[in-house]
């Protein structure tokens, strides 16, 4: 029986981290071993086939030039220790999911910038917080993204107050909320590359959802 693949998964290391536990159940569904990566957490050694940048706090502004006076939720180490697994990922071509900060930090590696706050941009999207699939997003119907959920309008949830502003090199946009807000990017050659802003770990129990961990999974074998 050939092994599963292995699969990182970073995060904040605190040990009540439901992120890790859900991302973690995700992928034992679609086929995978999860390995989780923190500040808290150091790798095995054993080889990754795949790399999830999981969700949290916010990416500290110095990264994008943004404003160094606006108040964040910052954490350095871990931003120092997922810029350079996503630097590692891209390098050999290793598939790479980005959720919510994951997918906001991957477009920063790449040279992109954030909205640090998008609340006074909101006009037709509620600003509350919530693990429901509660916000409705539109995807790119020539998009990865597309395929891999089988369907081009998702209701997902919404845990932010940043997203993507201006694209990095090789991104391309490939899903907005009604407000016009970026939701999903993905890499515009052939690289394994998705960054979304919801979190996905959370509705595991949506097939379009799982879908994303499967297309993840199936990417590293």
């Amino acid at each position: 029986m050939a092994a599963r693949p292995r699969v990182g998964v970073t995060g904040n290391g605190r040990r009540w981290a439901p992120s890790w536990w859900c991302a973690a159940l995700a992928l034992r569904l679609a086929g995978a071993v999860p390995e989780r990566i923190s500040v808290r957490h150091p790798p095995s050694g054993r080889p990754l086939d795949a790399l999830v940048i999981g969700g949290g706090n916010d990416i500290s502004p110095e990264h994008y030039a943004g404003d160094l006076e606006a108040r964040v939720r910052a954490d350095p180490a871990r931003d120092q220790l997922e810029i350079g697994w996503i630097h590692w990922a891209l390098k050999r071509r290793v598939p790479l999911l980005g959720i919510c900060r994951g997918a906001q930090l991957i477009n920063v590696v790449l040279g992109g910038d954030l909205h640090q706050d998008i609340r006074s941009l909101r006009r037709r999207t509620y600003n509350r917080p919530g693990l429901l699939p509660t916000k409705q997003v539109t995807l790119a119907p020539d998009s990865v993204l597309a395929q891999v959920c089988g369907k081009r309008r998702l209701r997902v949830n919404s845990l932010h107050h940043q997203a993507i502003r201006h694209t990095g090199r090789q991104l391309r946009v490939v899903g907005h909320d009604l407000d016009r807000l970026v939701q999903a990017v993905e890499h515009d050659g052939d690289s394994p590359v998705i960054g979304v802003q919801w979190h996905p770990e959370y509705l595991l129990y949506l097939p379009s959802q799982l879908a994303l961990f499967r297309w993840l999974v199936r990417q590293g074998t």
